[in-house]
């Protein structure tokens, strides 16, 4: 989530989040065992490629004869985007060659590969199966990319990588000290989705207070709409406007509380005034029925149809349902909805950050080169190209003067400028993946959603999860600095 949505997400995150392909439960049981593994320094290792001649063109001293090998994680984003970026590199590159591939499957086709130390040169570890970031980073798999951030950017000599990328990029791919180890590639808005044409039919505009939003949900509801729905079988999609709001309602630091697996953190009454409105949805009926038997496409494409008002989700949604969504649908996102007037943060705070988080394995034959294909992505015109292809934001700073915005890109722009300041990040689904998706989301939030879990049974079960990994000396904990 990965992004990762995302998600990532499925994500950023991702993302790491954008498509998730598998079933949670089909990689769940395997996924801790397998992570120790893939984190495991066995194997016999590769042979590292000599690093070329820094120059003004090749200011990270790549090889320009060794091979260069990136997998790309397929899912809402496509893979074309990438591929272009690929036959920059071989342009730049002639004698090199270039391996590229794509997959839904990134934990269980790269595994083995680094258990036996021959990884790929840039890895966008995203999707359902998702490597855990936590685990890879405390067990020194992956490559610092600070060399990559010093480089002079691609545009401009005079302008390092670092100094073009959007705000809190940098920081996102730190989890202890300066070291860099992920570049989260797209930018992410993750907040509330829906049809501004659905919404003005209903005479409504979007909801600031929790009474609001009730009183929008029983006016779909006499329409034959339902308010909500979500990805039932992946409710940790739920967070993406749920995490947003408890920071709202009780200030930021109650989520940094949370990401910082604090006791108690849980138990903050902001945590439980937003458990206990979104359960509000479940026992007024204001939620799309069958939405917990359902997927993210297909819970996103009746939300298209019209089935459904809201929806959480990531920006990647408007390319990943472009096919469902209709031409005069209006798409819009919103930053959650609040208690009242005496929430902490105002109305307009938002879950942004990045999204699609590519890694350089620390046991890489070509890091240099891995590093370059990066820069290369990070270019102004490659960032345009993504942008202009997959209707989503880059992690560089810029990037879409002269494109003609889609509804709903230009919608998350607005909402960025209405957040000014007042953008969080929680980094539960970076640092502790397990936790965030299958303890937190399926078995808490999921349960509690479909009616299963009161809001008081749900925050006593998550913080049990919660003070569980916290516990848990097998795993590297991480703290907001």
């Amino acid at each position: 989530m990965g992004s990762t949505a995302h998600h990532g997400g499925e994500g950023v995150g991702r993302r790491d989040l954008i498509k998730r392909s598998a079933a949670i439960g089909l990689v769940a049981a395997p996924g801790m065992g397998l992570l120790s593994a893939c984190a495991s320094s066995g194997g016999s290792g590769q042979d590292k490629a000599k690093t070329g001649k820094k120059t003004a063109k090749n200011p990270l001293g790549v090889n320009e004869t060794a091979k260069m090998e990136f997998v790309l994680f397929d899912g809402g984003f496509g893979k074309e985007y990438a591929q272009d970026a690929v036959k920059i590199y071989q342009k730049d590159f002639p004698k090199a060659t270039v391996k590229f591939s794509a997959t839904q499957k990134i934990q269980s086709t790269l595994q083995p590969r680094f258990n036996q130390g021959n990884p790929p040169d840039l890895i966008d570890n995203s999707g359902a199966e998702q490597m855990d970031m936590g685990v890879l980073v405390g067990k020194s798999q992956l490559a610092d990319l600070t060399p990559l951030l010093d480089a002079p950017s691609y545009d401009d000599p005079n302008k390092k990588v670092r100094d073009t990328l959007r705000p809190g990029i940098v920081e996102m791919g730190q989890f202890d000290g300066k070291p860099v180890w992920i570049m989260y590639y797209a930018y992410t808005v993750y907040g509330v989705w829906y049809s501004q044409k659905a919404l003005d039919s209903l005479d409504a505009t979007y909801p600031e207070t929790w009474d609001e939003m009730l009183a929008v949900c029983e006016k779909a509801k006499k329409k034959g709409m339902a308010g909500w729905t979500y990805a039932g079988k992946y409710p940790y999609y739920v967070p993406f406007s749920l995490y947003p709001m408890i920071a709202k309602v009780g200030g930021r630091e109650v989520l940094d509380a949370i990401d910082n697996l604090e006791p108690n953190a849980w138990k903050h009454p902001a945590v439980k005034a937003c458990f206990e409105a979104y359960y509000e949805l479940y026992k007024k009926g204001y939620i799309l029925k069958g939405t917990p038997g359902l997927d993210h496409i297909q819970s996103q494409t009746a939300w298209a149809k019209g089935e459904a008002l809201f929806i959480p989700n990531g920006s990647w949604v408007e390319n990943e349902s472009a096919n469902v969504i209709p031409a005069d649908f209006n798409l819009a996102v919103s930053a959650p909805t609040g208690i009242d007037s005496s929430d902490k943060m105002p109305f307009g705070t938002i879950w942004a950050s990045g999204g699609e988080p590519f890694v350089v394995p620390a046991k890489a034959a070509n890091a240099e080169g891995g590093m370059e294909q990066l820069r290369i992505m990070l270019s102004e015109a490659s960032s345009k190209n993504f942008t202009a292809k997959v209707k989503s934001l880059t992690a560089y700073n810029g990037g879409t003067t002269g494109i003609t915005l889609t509804p709903g890109l230009k919608s998350g722009v607005a909402a960025l400028d209405k957040a000014g300041s007042n953008v969080v990040n929680p980094r539960l689904q970076d640092w502790y993946v397990q936790l965030q998706k299958e303890k937190i989301g399926v078995a808490g939030l999921g349960e509690m959603m479909a009616g299963r879990l009161t809001p008081a049974e749900a925050v006593k079960k998550i913080q049990g999860f919660a003070d569980e990994a916290a516990k848990d000396t097998s795993i590297k904990h991480y703290k907001h600095q």
